[in-house]
């Protein structure tokens, strides 16, 4: 705990901020105590990664993993990932004991114990509860995060002096194009292993070479280490090293029988290849239907590298048939979120042939300027990617890029501190006494909202007093910034919140009487399968014709004569969990719809006709509807997706 304390205080800034933004209480910045002892290399016996032990399916909703980038291991991106979770966690929970139990087991998982027992108060929860799944972990988690929180409220009490470490100071930059590690070390003159460590979210694949890091990454280099200017030693690196597009992934389908060393030797790769590729814990320990990612193949053509079209002399580009965004964004040397900012785009699937789209971040824009003068003027300071938790209100209204761009705060930074409820931590009297922070735990759920203006200048304030000299051009753009927000949170506060997905709602659990919930994507033969039976002991048992198909949503009774509970819930979640897996490899979500729910609208149609969304993403958007009940002029929040081929 005293090493936890110790390794707190280099991202303990950035935790409070990243809390403070979607309004969850300072006193969870303890909760990596619980999770992780703040060690940003941990991993779980079950998979969870990184100070705030995400596991990779909830880790999907708020932060990018893949076998590139896992930002679960970046402390910087989990703790904003962590804020998100939390308040999604908040929302949908109505309380702060709930929504922390949540972490551990889950917002389904606690909406069943309050209907269970007709009750939100935490105590009796803990204290009556049955399930198999509620067990030492879930039941303890909040009172272990009491006790965490009030001894780092009162550490030397318990430990004496704390050296704490520093936060450390940083130069960042955008990556314009993919680029190899080994290029990137070159033009620093920087120890690879020094930017590893800075640079967590980056998977072994991108530093043994078999990926470059890719165009958009925000690269974090300490200052310290640098002996010029970042961006000048990255304009550095030779056009043969950068290019337009990523390694392509090679994908196999583990098969029966299959070992890591046959599967190695068949696609002439080596073993430690296909184990760092993978991010694999155990050589031993693949399963058949496992997809792996192979590495590029000897003497595979090479991506590239990047052709720059010459600026237009007035800096704006007009769409021709066949352009896509991110066809464009590569043509000038921008990232896509670079290009949707710049024009204010709120759906960067929608344009039009003959279309003016800026490309550079002014119209006097000289044709010579370096792509890295573009990039670093247009860029957002705080958003790199569009994510699900941008505000549709904000995004079609190009003079809020305007004003935001000159200056690092960002609507990112301001907006979800106008649409939030003050929230209630509610510890009790005597935690909250313990801890010294009674008076900040009294604010009632559903206070009034801090206004615009307000929150602009709040922040505004704090970047002044930060760095002074920022105080003329800070000046130059509040006004216009808290002008727009007070605008569209006064025309369309509900329009102004924040959206984000709640963790996989479905219920996997087996009832006391061997009952399942039947959950998308799944069949008896399924089933059968983890069950190691046949399929027509489970037609007997469930009385079901040959040929007749479970539904979603039925109650299923199963046979565990073969096969323990604990194993069918391990396979079954294995089976989900790859399903997502290999969903997010293909697809990412750029944003949200509203769909008002018409008469007859079924989660079926909605899902597979209407939106073609999966099932359980649909869900994830939805925690809180009932599927099974759709009343017509209701809301449905649909994720807007993207292929990550094109």
């Amino acid at each position: 705990f005293r090493e936890g304390l110790e390794r707190a205080g280099q991202w303990a800034p950035h935790i409070r901020a990243s809390l403070e933004a979607y309004g969850v209480p300072a006193e969870l910045a303890s909760l990596p105590h619980v999770e992780s002892s703040f060690n940003p290399s941990a991993y779980s016996r079950v998979g969870a990664a990184g100070l705030w032990q995400f596991t990779r399916s909830t880790g999907r909703l708020f932060l990018r993993v893949d076998s590139v980038i896992d930002e679960r291991m970046d402390p910087f991106a989990a703790s904003d990932g962590a804020a998100r979770l939390l308040r999604s966690n908040y929302d949908a929970l109505g309380s702060w004991p709930l929504a922390i139990t949540a972490y551990n087991h889950g917002v389904g998982g606690m909406k069943r114990a309050m209907s269970t027992l007709g009750t939100d108060d935490i105590a009796t929860v803990i204290a009556k509860y049955k399930s198999r799944s509620f067990g030492f972990a879930s039941r303890n988690f909040y009172t272990e995060f009491l006790a965490a929180h009030d001894v780092d409220s009162d550490a030397e009490r318990y430990f004496g002096p704390i050296n704490a470490l520093h936060p450390v100071r940083y130069e960042t930059a955008t990556l314009e194009h993919y680029v190899p590690a080994e290029a990137v070390e070159r033009a620093l003159g920087i120890d690879g292993e020094i930017l590893r460590e800075h640079n967590r979210a980056l998977r072994p694949a991108v530093w043994n070479g078999t990926k470059h890091i890719p165009q958009g990454f925000v690269l974090r280099v300490p200052a310290g280490h640098l002996e010029r200017p970042l961006e000048v030693a990255l304009a550095s690196i030779p056009a043969t090293e950068r290019f337009a597009q990523q390694h392509r992934d090679r994908l196999y389908t583990v098969h029966r029988g299959d070992s890591l060393s046959k599967i190695a030797r068949a696609h002439g790769v080596k073993e430690s290849e296909l184990i760092a590729l993978n991010n694999l814990r155990s050589r031993h320990r693949i399963r058949a239907g496992q997809v792996l990612v192979l590495p590029d193949a000897p003497g595979a053509e090479p991506a590239a590298t990047v052709a720059l079209a010459q600026l237009p002399d007035d800096g704006v580009y007009r769409v021709r048939r066949g352009d896509t965004i991110s066809k464009i964004a590569a043509r000038f040397g921008l990232s896509e979120a670079q290009l949707v900012s710049l024009n204010g785009l709120s759906n960067r699937h929608q344009i039009a042939v003959g279309q003016r789209l800026r490309v550079a971040a002014s119209d006097a824009a000289p044709a010579s300027v370096a792509a890295s003068d573009v990039a670093r003027a247009t860029a957002p300071a705080s958003v790199v990617e569009p994510r699900p938790v941008t505000v549709a209100a904000v995004e079609p209204r190009p003079v809020t890029v305007a004003a935001v761009d000159a200056h690092p705060v960002t609507v990112a930074a301001v907006e979800p501190r106008l649409a939030r409820d003050e929230p209630a931590l509610e510890l009790g009297t005597s935690a909250a006494a313990r801890a010294g922070s009674a008076s900040a735990l009294t604010a009632p759920r559903g206070g009034a909202s801090e206004p615009a203006a307000g929150a602009v200048a709040e922040v505004l304030a704090a970047e002044i007093e930060a760095d002074p000299t920022l105080a003329d051009e800070v000046a130059l753009h509040a006004s216009e910034v808290a002008a727009v927000l007070d605008d569209l949170t006064s025309e369309t506060p509900a329009i102004a919140s924040v959206v984000v997905p709640a963790p996989d709602p479905s219920d996997y659990a087996v009832s006391d009487d061997d009952r399942i919930i039947v959950q998308a994507n799944e069949t008896l033969g399924h089933y059968a399968d983890w069950l190691e039976i046949p399929t027509s002991r489970l037609r007997r048992l469930n009385r079901l014709r040959a040929g007749t198909a479970v539904g979603i949503g039925r109650p299923t009774q199963l046979d565990f004569s073969v096969v323990s509970r604990e194993q069918f819930v391990q396979r079954r979640l294995e089976y989900h969990h790859t399903l997502q897996e290999e969903f997010f490899a293909a697809y990412e979500v750029v944003g949200t719809d509203s769909h008002e729910l018409e008469r007859g609208d079924t989660l079926w149609y909605l899902a597979e006709k209407r939106y073609r969304v999966p099932v359980w993403l649909l869900r994830q958007y939805n925690p809180t509807l009932d599927f099974s009940a759709l009343q017509a002029g209701g809301r449905l929040v649909v994720p807007v997706l993207a292929s990550r081929e094109e």
